[in-house]
């Protein structure tokens, strides 16, 4: 059953109810600036607005007719479609009208320089592109040297000469189902690896993998009809898409919200009635802290409706649940893990009834199987740490284009070598030790940067810490930590390694840095900067930090 059906159902069955929301809130909120259907002209485009919706049938018209403009343009099933737009309410609508002509949706990172954008563009084939304002200077430094791409799409105000408006020639195609078939097995859509070892590579998913999410996170978040699911993260990621595919299977309630503050989710959260909230770990801690402080205070807001906090796309800390747990003893808390190559979360997932097990991954999720394997791809003992495998309806096909890449990483019988370190516990819930890459090897013994960074956490004055490792001439490696405190507080090398005293010897850092710790739009730290920043800074620490 393909995703498109879904959106159907809901068109048939809840026609006039509210599908999606957008909250904008650096604009003003003042009466008369909700918009119930945003319209197709663009003279009458608002990007201003401080709130906008649509219902499940203008949402369903909405993708039926960029299909059928895209297929007015040539765009045939089998063709590659790019979508470079930061979290809008045209986001998903324009998602399902690339996969109802049949075309495949390929979503680009918004952070991506304009040789990278070129770069994934020409990678993955495509033959059209729709951008948003935000992108202007980036895709028109590069239309020119893209042979591909036969069409640019501007969705905004001003559209420039050189690029169509996708409002204006919206308004004249049908809203009606095109006339397409496709099936579980066609192909759907085309995601971008992180690029941590160089350029992103292309991760080719078929239908079945974006209908086995949705039944998924369904399945394992339990949304129903009357459910609120607030999304900040980006949409071109598989992880915030397929969790509001839950919404979608149930012909819930979906919020974009478009800033990260604390006082704008939790504002959100009461004035939306959020049911289930997606946070990444920097939003969490960002929360706590305001709260600690005071510039926000829970008596200000009706949080009543709040039944879920769930995490994903990184490791999470147990003392970052066990203080959220203090301000909010009665949510549910889960956990998910997954890859692109695994169509975003939920191959291995907590559950919400496991909150005892807080510091694991989980468990294998809804439909899928997980091991740990050695160098060899031998099943490690119990207890052992080794690399974790997952196997089930959402693997990526292959990477598109490196076939070398897609026999590295899947084997002939389904399993995806996920290249993350983890261990299976006595009760079977597997945790994250690190990636494979970042495992630092110091005199012969291995560590786990996680490890570290969890411990460290445990310290009042740190707000963030990220461990790397760094070249020494006798141990081959070391590990260095980065710490970002807290605003306000201050603290020094030494106070930092008497609070090490606790590891292992051979665990505490041999060197720590103060500094901020830079994270992609998804939270993940993004360690391969910080390794090129001190990758060649002779052993020298920061003896303070503020």
């Amino acid at each position: 059953m393909p995703i498109t059906d879904f959106l159907e159902r809901n068109a048939n069955d809840f026609p006039d109810e509210t599908a999606l929301v957008e909250i904008n809130p650096e604009h003003e909120h003042t009466a008369g600036s909700s918009w119930k259907e945003f319209s197709l002209v663009e003279l009458n485009y608002n990007e201003n607005t401080y709130r906008r919706e649509i219902s499940w049938r203008d949402f369903d018209c909405r993708a039926n007719r960029f299909a059928h403009l895209l297929m007015a343009n040539g765009v045939r099933p089998g063709d590659k479609v790019g979508i470079l737009l930061m979290n809008c309410l045209e986001w998903l609508p324009i998602y399902f009208g690339v996969l109802k002509s049949g075309a495949l949706a390929v979503p680009l990172n918004y952070r991506y320089t304009a040789d990278e954008i070129a770069y994934c563009l020409d990678l993955a084939d495509c033959s059209l592109l729709i951008f948003g304002n935000e992108f202007l200077e980036r895709v028109e430094a590069k239309k020119d040297s893209l042979p591909k791409l036969r069409k640019l799409y501007y969705v905004g105000a001003s559209c420039p000469d050189w690029a169509e408006s996708y409002y204006q020639f919206m308004s004249y195609c049908s809203s009606r189902k095109p006339p397409i078939e496709f099936t579980d097995d066609d192909f759907a859509a085309i995601y971008f690896s992180s690029g941590t070892t160089g350029f992103p590579k292309a991760i080719l998913h078929k239908h079945r993998s974006l209908t086995h999410a949705a039944l998924c996170e369904q399945n394992h978040h339990g949304q129903k009809r009357g459910d609120c699911f607030l999304c900040m993260p980006p949409l071109y990621h598989t992880g915030a898409k397929m969790h509001w595919f839950g919404s979608l299977v149930s012909g819930s309630l979906g919020v974009l919200l478009r800033g990260i503050s604390p006082k704008w989710i939790l504002e959100t959260a009461a004035s939306e009635r959020a049911t289930n909230v997606w946070l990444l770990v920097p939003w969490a801690q960002d929360i706590l802290d305001a709260l600690d402080r005071g510039d926000v205070k829970l008596a200000d807001y009706d949080l009543s409706a709040w039944r879920l906090m769930h995490i994903g796309a990184q490791p999470v800390p147990p003392a970052l649940i066990k203080r959220w747990m203090e301000y909010f003893p009665h949510h549910q808390y889960d956990t998910n893990y997954g890859l692109s190559e695994s169509i975003g979360p939920g191959c291995v997932h907590l559950g919400v009834e496991n909150i005892h097990k807080v510091g694991a991954i989980g468990i294998p999720g809804f439909g899928w199987e997980c091991r740990i394997v050695d160098e060899k791809k031998q099943l490690v003992s119990p207890g052992a740490v080794g690399e974790l495998a997952v196997r089930g309806p959402g693997v990526m096909t292959e990477y598109y284009h490196n076939e070398q890449a897609t026999l590295e990483s899947l084997s002939p019988d389904g399993w995806l070598w996920t290249g993350d370190m983890a261990r299976q516990d006595e009760d079977g819930f597997i945790w994250l030790v690190d990636r494979k890459k970042d495992v630092i090897i110091t005199g012969g013994e291995n560590l786990y940067p996680v490890q570290i960074e969890d411990f460290l956490r445990g310290n009042d004055k740190i707000k963030d810490v990220a461990v790397i490792g760094r070249a020494h001439p006798r141990l081959g490696e070391i590990a260095c930590a980065i710490i970002e405190l807290k605003p306000g507080a201050t603290s020094s090398v030494e106070e930092m390694n008497a609070f090490c005293h606790d590891l292992p010897r051979y665990k505490r850092p041999r060197e720590i840095i103060f500094d901020t710790i830079p994270r992609n739009p998804t939270g993940k730290i993004e360690k391969p900067a910080l390794r090129k920043k001190y990758g060649s800074v002779d052993l020298v620490s920061q003896q303070t930090g503020a």
